[in-house]
C-alpha cells in the first residue's frame, strides 16, 4: 500500500430531481516520494476526485456513495472538520489552477502564507516571518523579501503561483496535489514552476500529484499516469507505458490530439492584404493634475510585418510582450502611430462611417469563448448581430445565413435558439468563429483562441480554421503563447518581447534555426 489509496470512489451531486455521477467508482494510489499525474479532458472529473481528498467538495449537495480514501491507516472521508483541518494545508497540500482567485485580494502576501504557520505551528510573528522568507527564497521569489507587504494584483501569473506553491509548501507536506498549475502561465514560467516543484519534491521526498489534461508536460514530470474519462479511471501504468503502447481508445485519442501538421498551402504569389510599417502604440503611465501625460510606456515599437491574402501570421511572446496590443491597434481599437494598410485602403486614416465598413472585412475571436458571448442574447442573435450592424436584409435572411455559419463550423442549426451557457467551450469557440464568418470577412484576427480548451477540442478548431482556409482564402493573425499550436498553423511568425518584434520569418526557418536567444528560450521551453 502507497502513502494514500483510493478505492472504488465514487462522487454524486444531487440536482433538482436527479443525481449526477461525477466520480464513478476510481482507484488511485499514490507511493512515496511518486510523482503522479492524473489526465483527462475538462468534466472528466479529475478536481472533483482531488478535492475529494481534502473533503473540500460542496457537501451540501455532494456525496460518497462508495468508496474510501486511506490516509495514515485511517479513511479520510469518515473524518470530522476539525480533523480534516489538521490534514489540510499539513500533511497534504493543494495548488489551485487560477492563482488569482484562490489567493486573498484583501490580504498581503505575509499574512497568507504566515496564516498557514500560525495555524498548524503556532509560530510567533516572528518565527512566522522568517520562515515566510525563507519559503519565498525556495520558490524563486528572493526579490519579495523585501516586499511582504505585497498584494496578489501588485504580482505576475507566475509570481502568483509562486506564492500558492510558497503557502502549499510551508508545513512540509507528504503530499502535494496540484491543479492545473501551469494552464495561464506562458511556456517559460510553465518550465520553471514545474522544474521548481519537482526539484522540490527531490529535496523534500514528497509526493506530487499532478492533475493536467497536457500530455507534454505528463511526459516530461510524471513516474506513472491515471487517465480519466466521464468519470472513471480508463486506464493506468509508468509514463513510459502510456505514450509507447496505450490501449485505450480514449488515451489513444489524447495522444494523437496534439497539435501537429503544418499550414495550409498557400497559392503561388498572393497578393499583399495587410501591410504594417512603424507602428508604435503607448500608454500614460502617469498624469497631472489636469490630466496632462507625464510618463509613458511603450507597449509596440516600430512594428513592421506583412500578411498576404489566404496566409496566416502567427504572433508568439509571453504575456505583456505586446501581441494583443498589436492586434488591437491593427483593428484600430486602440489608437496608434504608424501605417496600417489594409489592400489600398490607409486604416490608420480612416474615420467615422470609413472606419465602420472595414469591420466587416476584419474579424476577431478572443481568447475566451464564454466571455465574449453575451449570455443574455441567444446564438442567433449572437451571430446575426454583424449583419444587423452591417446588411439591410430580412430575419428570413439571417436566420438562412446563421444556418449556413453554423454548418461552416460544424454545429446543428437547430442550437441557434439556445444560450450560450448550454455549450462546451469547444462549442462555444465554434460559435465565436461563426460569428466572426458571417460576414465573409478577408482577415480574422484570433487571440488565443485555443488555450482554453482541451487537447482534443484544440486539434478540432485547428482543423476547423485550416478547412476555412483553404476554402475561402481568408487571411489569420494567430496570437499564442503555444508555439506548438502556431507551428500547425502558420506560414510565417513573428515574435515579441517588451513591445518590440526581435525574430520574424518562415515558420519552418525559425523553428529549424531560431537567430534570437529569446526565440530559442520559447521554442526550448515550449517541450516540442
Amino acid at each position: 500500500m502507497g502513502i494514500l489509496s483510493i478505492d472504488n470512489l465514487s462522487v454524486a451531486f444531487r440536482t433538482a430531481g436527479d443525481e449526477i455521477l461525477a466520480v464513478k467508482n476510481a482507484s488511485l494510489e499514490l507511493g512515496k516520494g511518486e510523482f503522479v499525474a492524473l489526465v483527462g479532458e475538462s468534466g472528466s472529473g479529475k478536481s472533483v476526485l482531488a478535492l475529494s481528498i481534502l473533503k473540500l467538495l460542496p457537501y451540501s449537495v455532494a456525496h460518497h456513495p462508495s468508496g474510501t480514501i486511506i490516509f495514515e491507516d485511517q479513511d479520510l472521508l469518515k473524518k470530522n472538520e476539525p480533523a480534516m483541518c489538521n490534514v489540510r494545508g499539513n500533511k497534504i497540500s493543494m495548488i489551485f489552477q487560477e492563482p488569482m482567485t484562490a489567493l486573498n485580494p484583501l490580504h498581503t502576501i505575509e499574512k497568507q502564507i504566515s496564516e498557514m504557520l500560525f495555524l498548524h505551528k503556532n509560530m510567533s510573528k516572528k518565527a512566522a516571518r522568517e520562515r515566510c522568507i525563507e519559503l519565498l527564497e525556495l520558490v524563486g521569489l528572493g526579490n519579495l523579501t523585501s516586499r511582504l507587504d505585497a498584494y496578489p494584483h501588485n504580482l505576475s501569473g507566475g509570481q502568483r503561483q509562486r506564492v500558492m506553491i510558497a503557502m502549499a509548501l510551508a508545513n512540509e507536506p507528504e503530499i502535494l496535489i496540484a491543479d492545473e498549475p501551469t494552464t495561464a502561465l506562458d511556456v517559460t514560467v510553465q518550465v520553471q514552476i514545474l522544474d521548481l516543484i519537482k526539484d522540490i519534491q527531490k529535496k523534500t521526498g514528497m509526493t506530487v500529484l499532478l492533475i493536467t489534461h497536457d500530455l507534454n508536460i505528463v511526459k516530461r514530470m510524471a513516474q506513472r499516469v491515471y487517465v480519466m474519462q466521464k468519470g472513471k479511471i480508463v486506464e493506468s501504468g509508468t509514463t513510459q507505458e502510456l505514450f509507447t503502447n496505450a490501449s485505450h481508445p480514449y488515451t489513444k485519442s489524447l495522444l494523437g490530439a496534439q497539435a501537429k501538421g503544418s499550414a495550409v498551402i498557400l497559392e503561388s504569389n498572393p497578393a499583399n492584404l495587410l501591410q504594417v510599417e512603424n507602428l508604435n502604440v503607448s500608454f500614460a503611465i502617469r498624469k497631472n493634475f489636469f490630466g496632462k501625460p507625464l510618463k509613458f510606456v511603450n507597449a509596440v515599437q516600430n512594428a513592421i510585418f506583412d500578411v498576404k491574402q489566404g496566409e496566416t501570421l502567427g504572433i508568439v511572446g509571453e504575456s505583456g510582450s505586446g501581441k494583443t496590443t498589436l492586434a488591437m491597434a491593427v483593428l484600430r481599437l486602440i489608437s496608434s502611430k504608424g501605417t496600417i494598410a489594409f489592400g489600398e485602403k490607409r486604416v490608420d486614416l480612416m474615420k467615422g462611417e470609413a472606419l465602420r465598413s472595414l469591420r466587416k472585412e476584419i474579424q476577431v475571436v478572443f481568447q475566451d469563448p464564454f466571455a465574449s458571448l453575451n449570455p443574455r442574447m441567444s446564438i442567433f442573435q449572437i451571430i446575426s448581430e454583424g449583419l444587423r450592424a452591417h446588411e439591410n436584409i430580412s430575419y428570413l435572411e439571417q436566420d438562412k445565413m446563421v444556418c449556413a455559419a453554423l454548418k461552416d463550423v460544424g454545429l446543428d442549426e437547430a442550437v441557434r435558439h439556445r444560450y450560450p451557457h448550454e455549450f462546451s467551450g469547444g462549442q462555444r469557440q465554434r460559435i465565436a468563429i461563426a460569428r466572426a464568418l458571417i460576414l465573409n470577412p478577408k482577415l480574422i484576427i484570433l487571440d488565443e483562441p485555443t488555450s482554453a480548451l482541451d487537447v482534443t477540442v484544440q486539434a478540432q478548431v485547428l482543423e476547423l480554421l485550416k478547412k476555412l482556409q483553404e476554402e475561402r482564402k481568408i487571411s489569420y493573425i494567430f496570437i499564442s503563447h503555444d508555439l506548438k499550436v502556431v507551428k500547425s498553423i502558420s506560414h510565417k511568425i513573428i515574435v515579441m518581447k517588451e513591445g518590440n518584434i526581435v525574430e520574424h520569418g518562415r515558420t519552418d526557418q525559425i523553428f529549424a534555426s531560431p537567430a534570437n536567444d529569446y526565440t530559442r528560450k520559447l521554442i526550448s521551453a515550449s517541450l516540442i
